[in-house]
């Protein structure tokens, strides 16, 4: 069965969390809940997935925004109609150029057909998504956190969230990927809910701004 998480459930699951393991419980405590951060599963979260792929999320909003200006909601079809030169206005470096591209072309062809993505295991949804150039494990793990609502995802590919690990858990400076898989072991299978109460942390302790 796949399980998500979803407006009914997410406290509870914070708290059921909270009950296992006193780091979590204290920022909880401290901060109180996460927001539950959802994004609809379309092509136009895909395209804001892309264009935060290694770079400040401010720099991503403001290429997002830039683009929703020009173009509105973000379709293939309207992705693919854009010359190189309008995408670069928007703040497309060359290479995410080519991947919103490959991404539009892959839906339009029905390669890529995400309302099966939904019901789709965790497993699969990564075999089709990273078909596509330009769409690695991050992306696919952000995808099904934050659109597809799956709720044992934990990834280390993600600054914000191994530096709130590291703070939370007072780990050592060079710990390994695998060392901090291991911590986030017991969390399972409820890792995605682990990791958004360990960002609210990151966010609340450096008072960012998230934009919408």
């Amino acid at each position: 069965m796949i399980e998500t998480f979803n407006d009914g459930n997410f406290q509870q699951l914070c708290n059921k969390l909270a009950g296992k393991d006193k780091e979590l419980k204290a920022i909880i405590k401290t901060h109180g809940h996460p927001p539950m951060w959802t994004r609809p599963a379309t092509f136009q979260t895909l395209i804001l997935t892309i264009l935060e792929q290694q770079v400040s999320l401010a720099s991503a909003y403001a290429a997002f925004k830039k683009l929703r200006e020009k173009i509105g909601v973000v379709t293939t079809t309207k992705i693919l109609s854009l010359t190189d030169e309008e995408l670069r206005a928007c703040y497309f470096s060359r290479q995410k150029i080519i991947y919103a591209r490959e991404l539009a072309n892959a839906i339009e062809s029905k390669q890529l057909q995400l309302k099966k993505l939904s019901v789709a295991s965790n497993d699969e949804v990564r075999q089709e998504l990273k078909k596509i150039k330009g769409i690695g494990d991050w992306t696919v793990d952000v995808y099904l956190m934050h659109a597809l609502q799956r709720t044992d995802l934990f990834p280390l590919g993600d600054i914000a969230l191994v530096n709130s690990l590291k703070e939370t858990k007072q780990l050592h400076p060079h710990i390994t990927k695998e060392e901090m898989l291991e911590i986030a072991e017991p969390w399972r299978p409820y890792r995605t809910i682990a990791a958004m109460i360990l960002w609210h942390a990151y966010i609340k302790k450096r008072n960012i701004k998230l934009q919408g």
